[in-house]
């Protein structure tokens, strides 16, 4: 019995279609946020809600807090 009489449908190709999460798609324009930047006090705008009590930093700040 080989690998595709199970039942297993694997061909190949692109994978990447069927996943889910963030990558792939497009479902418009999103909802962006006016917040102030926790270090250098700009007004900016981030694409989700901050939590409350959390910092959240501008563009130009946000290098400065990468733990990587």
């Amino acid at each position: 019995m080989g690998f595709n009489d199970r039942g297993n449908s694997y061909r190949g190709g692109n994978r990447d279609s069927n996943r889910g999460g963030f990558r792939g798609g497009n479902s418009g324009p999103r909802e962006m946020t006016k917040v102030t930047c926790s270090d250098c006090g700009v007004e900016t705008e981030v694409p989700f809600k901050p939590t409350e009590g959390r910092p959240v930093y501008c563009r130009d700040c946000l290098p400065n807090h990468r733990r990587f």
